[in-house]
């Protein structure tokens, strides 16, 4: 795995085995997960959507802790995926980095408790799947506009992006902050240490 420009957010480019029938990779593994990041993936919920083109799901985060983090794949079509810093308080805070992630190369990108999630799909019927660390808890989960001006967030101009209501009226990272709604680098650093011990 590969540490991405954002502290807590990574990368796995798995070696794929093409043949005559098809291909074979693996998208994860225990052992190399636990040394890119210190400690393992605690598995509580497993997720699965299914976007048109142009769907825009995020930006979503949730309390810390327990917060949740996320482990992604896009096993048909292709999304782009935004890792965004909204940890208060952090080097690379209202930074945040994309990734292609498709049926041809196989990435999977991690992204650590605290840090801000959304993804694009680039095609039809793009199916991504995540393992979550928690399972989903309404009363704390929060999102963000993803096309607040302030992020800048570069979501492809030939696409017209596709937002739910909900996504839709999120406050913006500004906005978010005034609320006390984002999470503090303090508080997803003192978290990551209790996972580290617990491993």
């Amino acid at each position: 795995m590969r540490q991405l420009s954002i502290p807590g957010a990574l990368v796995h480019e798995p070696k794929i085995f093409p043949d005559s029938r098809g291909s074979f990779h693996e998208w994860f593994q225990a052992s190399a997960f636990a040394e890119a990041t210190g400690h393992r993936l605690s598995l509580e919920q497993a997720n699965c959507s299914v976007s048109s083109r142009g769907t825009l799901r995020g930006i979503h985060f949730a309390d810390v802790p327990p917060s949740q983090a996320k482990y992604v794949k896009c096993v048909r079509g292709a999304i782009l995926d935004v890792i965004v810093d909204i940890r208060v308080g952090s080097p690379t805070y209202r930074q945040w980095e994309a990734v292609r992630l498709d049926d041809v190369d196989h990435r999977s990108v991690y992204l650590s408790e605290g840090l801000g999630h959304a993804f694009m799909a680039l095609t039809d019927d793009a199916t991504v799947v995540y393992l979550c660390s928690e399972g989903y808890s309404p009363g704390r989960e929060h999102g963000i506009n993803p096309l607040d001006p302030a992020l800048g967030i570069e979501w492809p101009a030939d696409v017209t992006p596709l937002l739910s209501d909900k996504d839709a009226a999120a406050p913006t990272l500004a906005e978010a902050e005034a609320q006390g709604l984002l999470p503090s680098y303090e508080a997803c650093r003192a978290y990551d240490a209790e996972l580290r011990a617990r491993s």
